[in-house]
């Protein structure tokens, strides 16, 4: 029996969270874990996308049911199975990233939760706290910190 059953790891589309993803699907491709694959967003508001849909005239439908953590789950969906993950299940929820990976981990069932470093060691990380740091306290599963910048 493998050490880890399902892996949750966060991404915004960065090439630091994009490395957290290879490493949390080699993990995962090691343990014969299931991936989940998490992005954070935050939808646009109507004020937001009025200006887009002026610009696009006819096009504007474009605008309305997409979110950029659609793109951004299908390209590191493509990274993990490149790496040797089989099998991947991607979410994307609206929210504060450490909220919306706590939630994952804990509705599949996770034993490990992998993030990237980015902004664990920056001044504003350690004034007013960062997402690896947030997740390694509060997450309630093993965090894998991937070494990322």
């Amino acid at each position: 029996m493998s050490a880890y059953r399902t892996i949750v790891v966060g991404t915004d589309g960065s090439d630091t969270s994009l490395a957290a993803v290879d490493r949390a699907a080699a993990v995962a491709a090691d343990s014969a874990a299931e991936l989940v694959i998490v992005c954070a967003y935050t939808p646009a508001g109507r004020d937001d996308t009025a200006g887009a849909e002026d610009a696009l005239k006819d096009e504007a439908y474009l605008v309305v049911g997409w979110t950029p953590a659609e793109e951004t789950l299908r390209t590191a969906e493509e990274r993990a199975a490149k790496a040797g993950a089989g099998n991947i299940r991607t979410v994307a929820a609206d929210g504060d990233p450490v909220e919306v990976l706590r939630t994952a981990a804990r509705d599949a069932g996770a034993d490990l939760l992998v993030v990237g470093n980015r902004g664990l060691n920056t001044l504003s990380g350690r004034i007013l706290g960062s997402v690896p740091s947030d997740v390694a306290r509060r997450s309630g599963v093993d965090v894998l910190t991937v070494h990322t910048t």
